[in-house]
């Protein structure tokens, strides 16, 4: 299901990835496979499946229940699951003692139709179920035929340490069908898609996620919610930045957003 890379090579262009370490992975699944994940993707308008985001920083929906995963999808989560696979993100990336969230909180199937987006945010440190710190993440798009002028490319943003925000895009990875993007979400990983898709109706964003987490580390932000940035005109927004401060408290984040 999944081709084979040359992973000594993964891990030099992870260890450069800029603004924090990454590697960009393309043809990541056989062709066949790629294209069977994609046509599984169930009904974008199903409101009974779907966790769904709503709101001035990030519109898309996502379910990680495994019930719900038809057979390709099934395995190729599994897949991603399994120690001999783990072994290889952790020759990707140098860390040792990485291994699988398999609950996939907060991944899964992800989707975002016309005016999708998902601002400039930080991932939450400390996994709120299994309180460990989350470290990778991976990312497989999924969307056959997706034209660059829809917009949709996943933003990575430099950090700027003064104020505990992003400062600037510094690299974009284009959604290309069967492209996987590995980066390490704590390196104050500022990541998203600020601006809003531009695909026709009835065409989505597709993509699979997965993370992987490690016992946390003394230096680990104590956050176990995602930390998010307004974007542009936003900055001025007081509704907006109020929105931010109940996404990023436990208490008050389930109020934004329907949870799965």
């Amino acid at each position: 299901m999944i081709n084979e890379f040359d992973y000594d090579k993964l891990s030099k262009e992870f260890q450069q990835g800029e603004p924090f370490n990454h590697v960009i992975i393309d043809n990541f699944f056989d062709d066949e496979t790629a294209l069977k994940l994609s046509n599984e993707f169930p009904d974008y308008n199903d409101e009974q499946l779907w966790a769904i985001y709503n709101n001035p920083i990030e519109k898309k929906k996502l379910t990680p229940n495994w019930g719900l995963f038809p057979p390709m999808t099934y395995r190729a989560f599994t897949l991603m699951n399994t120690p001999e696979f783990v072994e290889k993100v952790k020759r990707i990336t140098g860390i040792p003692n990485l291994v699988a969230d398999y609950g996939m909180h907060g991944g899964g199937w992800h989707v975002h139709t016309r005016g999708g987006k998902l601002n400039i945010h930080k991932d939450y440190s400390i996994h709120p179920k299994l309180g460990m710190e989350r470290r990778i993440n991976i990312i497989i798009y999924l969307s056959p035929d997706w034209n660059e002028e829809w917009g949709g490319g996943l933003e990575l943003w430099s950090h700027n340490a003064e104020n505990n925000q992003p400062k600037e895009c510094v690299t974009k990875v284009y959604n290309k069908f069967n492209r996987a993007v590995l980066f390490d979400t704590a390196q104050n990983s500022w990541h998203g898609l600020p601006t809003e898709t531009l695909c026709p109706e009835g065409v989505y964003r597709k993509s699979l996620a997965i993370y992987y987490v490690s016992e946390a580390r003394d230096c680990a932000e104590p956050n176990d919610r995602a930390h998010f940035a307004p974007h542009g005109e936003q900055a001025n927004d007081q509704k907006v930045l109020d929105l931010i401060e109940k996404r990023s408290n436990t208490k008050t984040s389930g109020d934004i957003f329907r949870a799965y």
